[in-house]
């Protein structure tokens, strides 16, 4: 253990490229005291070896279903030479020596982060582990450490064939000092990494062994649910709490900041507790907004300038010089996360110490909020992370953690708090709704030369009270706007500011997941102006940015564009970066008279850079085609009154199984530094049919969701 390796070395300088501290050794002392007692080998914050030769692996990101309960795992598997079948995996605690290095050291599984951020410091642990047990064999048997090698969980002696299990070394091994610049393995000697390994939670998941937040039990446990103001921005008037405390199984009614909530024995008990509440509320100012005021207030801001996110050449003066100019105006609504678990939390307070169970993809976060509520010091706030029923961004937010911690604190027992599928639609952190003015000019050849991009809606981190860029823009709204990677002269993006008071959230793929729908629908609008082929126009505008373009050459290749496609069908194409990653899709589509439209099969290929599990890559791209699917035909929350009208699946429904296209995933190996993969399968699908439903109907989506009623032919 190197005594002067610190957490703010490791964040700070550790990273930098040829810096040589780049492991991150560092685990608290109390921990490091417990290993000592233990007689392990815990050389860094995410590995342990016991004398049976069983190597635990420390996961410090959630494992909501993307998968890295397994691929972590495997990459510090993987440079450790460890035996797969004698590893266990086990949830860190909220601790920062877990937290990543994208996130300034904070613990949270955001942005597909996870990989990409981590993935150089767990390789560099596991090759640290690894030189360590391989030179305390080379001084068992008293030779040089270049003639002994590890594999597969033991330490081999060249000359004379001599093996020495991993489990045997471990108390030589924990007295030996870290190497700070380890020797990584080359691709050509993985023998995890990049490979299909079986992810270690399905059995669990299979056979309901599986803890998932609303799983959790401890003693005494009571079970909590809350009446929210319905008016966003409200706030309780008065409570008549009479009728639900004498409701068989309620022990509490208590006034929280989020509402009433309402403790009892279980959580039907809770229910009809709730229901039997008198409340009257402050409804405040939102009482009488509605969609049509939002969007036709968005409009009215769309006609004056906003904060410049780009500004390259002279846009507006190549638009009024053009041979020809196209203007649209596109719109996405209020969208909500729909995880298939609610949310959910439990907490347990008491004067010395604070424990929380959450589905959490935010445990610093988590910790905060309960220090902030409980006033304890950060070592006596414990987070145990459980695994999450999807999270797409809501279980960032720490409102349900917040409740939960409130309650607990104030009736003296621990409370599980539990949202009911109305909770989670009608209070929700919402994907913004977005109102876009683009405009585009074409030159003599149909090329285009001018292009201006004006995005007005809310904010994401000026609520949060997080930096804003030096220009004042918020970066979260431009991007997949701002950073079009078409080669066009004269480009100028905007943004307008406004917020309506309805709470917004990072939502998968953020504003990617917009922008690419609003960019790449209006990039087919001008190659069809120009009448060219759509895949040809992107082509050849992508001369300088060649990933782009190879995923898109990859994708059109593998759908066939070019050939004709089944009868009574079309095709639409589209391509777009986020988070690290380059991927192009092409969906194949039909439209019946009714107006109702089928995605047949959806084709895409994906540059992550290291894939560094591909089934869990590919897994992820097909979970965000049918997540982007299921906004395309039915995504939409809408305000009337200040309410979201919508409250279950009924009215906010899912993609069904017989909806859900024939999906072909294709990984471009392109060796480059690991990008992400929960997130970037999103963002080319939308537009991919869209502009697939252009190409057989020839009316073009400037609205979503999909309306067949707009599509119906009469």
């Amino acid at each position: 253990m190197s005594p002067t390796l610190s957490r703010r070395t490791l964040l700070g300088g550790g990273l930098a490229a040829g810096a040589g501290l780049v492991i991150g050794f560092h685990v608290p002392g109390p921990r490091r005291a417990a290993r000592a007692a233990e007689r392990v080998f815990a050389p860094s914050a995410w590995i342990r070896i016991d004398r049976d030769g069983i190597v635990t692996i420390v996961n410090g990101m959630s494992e909501m279903g993307q998968g890295t309960g397994t691929t972590m795992p495997m990459i510090v598997a993987d440079e450790l030479e460890a035996d797969w079948s004698k590893v266990r995996v086990e949830q860190a605690p909220a601790d920062p020596a877990y937290g990543n290095p994208l996130l300034g050291g904070r613990q949270s599984t955001v942005g597909s982060m996870s990989i990409r951020g981590s993935m150089g410091l767990w390789r560099r642990a596991g090759a640290a582990a690894r030189e360590m047990l391989v030179a305390a064999a080379a001084q068992v048997w008293g030779v040089p450490v270049e003639e002994c090698y590890a594999e597969q969980g033991a330490v081999y002696h060249r000359p004379t064939g001599r093996r020495l299990a991993y489990g045997e070394l471990v108390d030589r091994a924990a007295q030996l000092p870290v190497p700070q610049s380890p020797r990584l393995k080359t691709p050509a000697e993985f023998r995890l990494i990049g490979k299909t390994v079986r992810r270690l939670d399905t059995p669990d998941k299979v056979t309901g062994r599986a803890i998932f937040g609303i799983d959790v039990t401890v003693p005494g446990l009571l079970v909590a649910t809350v009446e929210r103001c319905p008016v966003f921005g409200g706030g309780v008037k008065s409570v008549d709490a009479a009728a639900a405390r004498a409701v068989k199984g309620v022990r509490h009614v208590v006034r929280i900041a989020s509402g009433v909530a309402v403790v009892a024995d279980d959580y039907w008990s809770a229910r009809r507790g709730r229901e039997a509440l008198r409340v009257a509320w402050d409804e405040g100012p939102n009482a009488a907004l509605s969609s049509a005021d939002i969007s036709r207030g968005y409009a009215a801001l769309a006609r004056q300038p906003g904060r410049v996110a780009r500004r390259e050449g002279d846009a507006a003066g190549a638009l009024a010089r053009a041979a020809r100019a196209l203007e649209a105006v596109y719109e996405v609504p209020f969208l909500a996360h729909a995880t298939m678990e609610p949310m959910n939390c439990t907490a347990h307070v008491r004067p010395d110490r604070c424990d929380v169970w959450a589905p959490t993809q935010n445990q610093t976060g988590t910790q905060e909020t309960a220090m902030r509520l409980t006033g304890l010091p950060r070592e006596r706030v414990f987070v145990h992370t459980t695994l999450l029923g999807g999270g797409f961004g809501r279980r960032s937010e720490t409102d349900f953690v917040a409740e939960a911690v409130e309650l607990s604190r104030a009736v003296g027992a621990p409370v599980k708090v539990i949202w009911s599928r109305e909770d989670d639609i009608r209070h929700d952190y919402y994907r913004p709704a977005t109102y876009n003015v683009l405009r585009a000019a074409l030159d003599a050849g149909g090329m285009p030369v001018a292009w201006t991009h004006r995005i007005v809606g809310p904010s994401l981190l000026i609520p949060r009270k997080f930096p804003l860029g030096p220009d004042g823009v918020d970066r979260t709204a431009v991007e997949g706007a701002a950073n079009i990677p078409y080669a066009i002269p004269n480009v100028e993006v905007d943004w307008v500011y406004k917020d309506f008071g309805i709470p917004v959230g990072f939502w998968r793929s953020v504003g990617a997941s917009q922008n690419a729908f609003v960019t790449e629908s209006f990039v087919d609008e001008l190659a069809h102006a120009a009448g060219r082929d759509p895949f040809e126009f992107r082509r050849a505008l992508l001369g300088r940015a060649p990933r782009h373009r190879a995923v898109l050459e990859l994708a059109a290749r593998e759908a066939g564009w070019g050939t004709p496609p089944p009868p009574g069908r079309a095709r639409g194409i589209a391509v777009a970066f986020s988070y690290g990653s380059y991927a192009a899709q092409v969906a194949e589509v039909s439209v019946a008279p009714d107006g109702r439209v089928r995605v047949h099969r959806v084709v895409c290929a994906i540059d992550c850079g290291i894939a560094a599990s591909p089934d869990q890559v590919k897994a992820q791209m097909e979970g965000g085609i049918v997540f982007a699917l299921t906004a395309t035909l039915h995504g939409e929350i809408t305000i009337e009154g200040g309410r979201v009208r919508q409250s279950n699946f009924h009215d906010y429904p899912m993609l069904r199984i017989d909806e859900t296209p024939r999906i072909e995933v294709h990984i471009l190996e392109s060796g480059e530094a690991p990008g992400g993969a929960g997130e970037p399968g999103v963002p080319p699908l939308v537009p991919a049919v869209c502009n697939a439903i252009f190409a057989a109907t020839g009316r073009r989506i400037r609205r979503l969701p999909v309306r067949p009623e707009e599509l119906r032919r009469t």
